[in-house]
């Protein structure tokens, strides 16, 4: 289960102690799940992206939100305990063994009540979905990304904000794709035409920060935005 990328942060390693060890951890059970998860060496969202989260949901205040990629149900639990009073996540993730422990999460902490999780594909369940949804996290197959984009802003209710994370493939997002190893080119080419889209798109407001292994915040400027593909 070991995420290579977590472990090849695009910052100098030093700075990415202190965001991790010296920025408030998070309290309680949930914080015991997270320490557990890292401890093991379990993919979860790193510490600096935690607490960026933590912040950027007290600002917004996100009621309705949806995840692509529930993993052990780390970031859901995250964001149905700091989105707010009121707030529901719904999360979908297709891997029997990460549904197994995002209800053994969701158990531990109580909090199901808070969280739907659907099972299986998410090209399948997107069409069964109509939001519209203030905050979306997608945190899935990284060569997924491209294809997701357009359900998730169809989803995404104008001003809404689309939080996308690692996005940069350790850095070598910018390298040459000779230099790419010949199985991650696929994931490669369309992380580059996903940046390309996302920080282009005139519809499109788009910050890129460099948290773990990068995050995208995407706002939603029109009511429908229409992403053209290339051949």
């Amino acid at each position: 289960m070991r995420n290579e990328m977590m472990h090849r942060p695009v910052v100098k390693p030093e700075l990415v102690s202190y965001l991790r060890e010296e920025q408030k951890q998070v309290p309680g059970e949930l914080g015991q799940i997270q320490k557990e998860a890292n401890e093991r060496g379990v993919p979860i969202i790193p510490h600096e992206t935690v607490v960026f989260m933590q912040f950027l949901l007290g600002q917004i205040q996100p009621k309705n939100i949806l995840e692509i990629g529930t993993a052990i149900g780390f970031s859901s639990s995250l964001m149905a305990q700091y989105a707010g009073e009121g707030a529901h996540v719904t999360t979908v993730d297709r891997f029997d063994v990460m549904i197994r422990n995002a209800k053994e999460t969701y158990k531990r902490l109580g909090n199901e009540e808070q969280i739907t999780l659907l099972e299986g594909q998410a090209a399948d369940i997107f069409p069964t979905l109509t939001g519209p949804y203030d905050f979306i996290f997608m945190d899935s197959a990284k060569s997924k990304y491209i294809e997701f984009l357009p359900e998730c802003l169809r989803l995404l209710r104008k001003g809404g904000v689309l939080m996308v994370d690692d996005i940069f493939q350790a850095g070598t997002v910018l390298d040459p794709i000779e230099e790419i190893p010949r199985s991650q080119r696929t994931i490669h080419r369309k992380l580059k035409r996903f940046l390309k889209v996302i920080n282009t798109h005139p519809d499109l407001t788009t910050s890129l920060v460099p948290l773990g292994d990068g995050v995208a915040l995407i706002t939603k400027e029109a009511d429908e935005v229409i992403i053209v593909e290339e051949d």
